[in-house]
């Protein structure tokens, strides 16, 4: 058993104090790392499925080979990890507005996935993904208007619940609209949300997009001792 609680990182950022704690649950009986922005929690490696389950959705509907992909949010990694189990995976961009977030993973500090930063199809870009998608320039400054065959999103807990006012901006026809100029034809966007689906950002979504849909993804809560969900939102080109 490690020490029951400590602090392995932290920075502060526009948006408050990022942070990476360690503690031991004596329910699930294991390590648990969490992410905290000033008191809100972003993250726990209690609660991975749906994270998963982002990137195996999105890239189920994905077609082709040879697959450039990015991610926006590198978090605790699980998303970037199950993308990088798809043989089909050539390129990786994770898109992380924080460098602590980053220096974490430069540093393995986070077991399950160790060995994430170094993997040859990974590059981790220190940007804001927002403003990224909203410019002209798009995720790679080398090669503008560059496209993606996929575009895998979690930051916000929900279009409706983001953590940065301008962020709104994004979850409008308008942001969704400058977004899809950087994926392939047929290519998927796909967003986790922490919120039950939402209709009206399927419509919004279907201004722009085709084959819309909303899935919720189950999992077991081991602190409620219930059942939890978030919602996966899945969107095509």
């Amino acid at each position: 058993m490690s020490a029951h609680f400590e602090e392995l990182g932290w920075q502060p950022t526009p948006m408050g104090e990022i942070s990476l704690r360690r503690r031991f649950d004596p329910t699930a009986r294991t390590d648990v790392y969490e992410v905290k922005l000033g008191d809100e929690y972003l993250m726990s490696s209690l609660f991975t499925v749906a994270e998963c389950e982002l990137a195996r959705l999105g890239l189920a509907r994905t077609p082709g080979e040879e697959l450039d992909v990015i991610v926006g949010g590198l978090g605790l990694g699980y998303t970037a990890r199950e993308a990088l189990a798809d043989p089909r995976i050539r390129t990786l961009t994770v898109v992380e507005y924080s460098e602590a977030v980053i220096d974490w993973h430069n540093r393995e500090l986070l077991p399950d996935t160790a060995g994430l930063a170094a993997d040859s199809r990974v590059t981790l870009v220190c940007a804001d993904f927002f403003a990224a998608a909203a410019g002209p320039m798009g995720f790679d400054p080398a090669r503008p208007g560059r496209t993606y065959d996929a575009i895998l999103l979690d930051i916000d807990h929900s279009p409706r619940h983001v953590l940065h006012h301008p962020h709104g901006a994004f979850y409008t026809p308008d942001g969704l609209r400058a977004l899809s100029a950087f994926l392939a034809p047929g290519g998927t966007f796909a967003l986790w949300s922490d919120d039950a689906p939402d209709d009206q950002f399927v419509a919004t979504l279907e201004t722009v997009f085709t084959d819309v849909e909303a899935q919720q993804v189950f999992f077991d809560n081991l602190l409620t001792g219930s059942r939890s969900s978030n919602t996966i939102y899945l969107a095509t080109r």
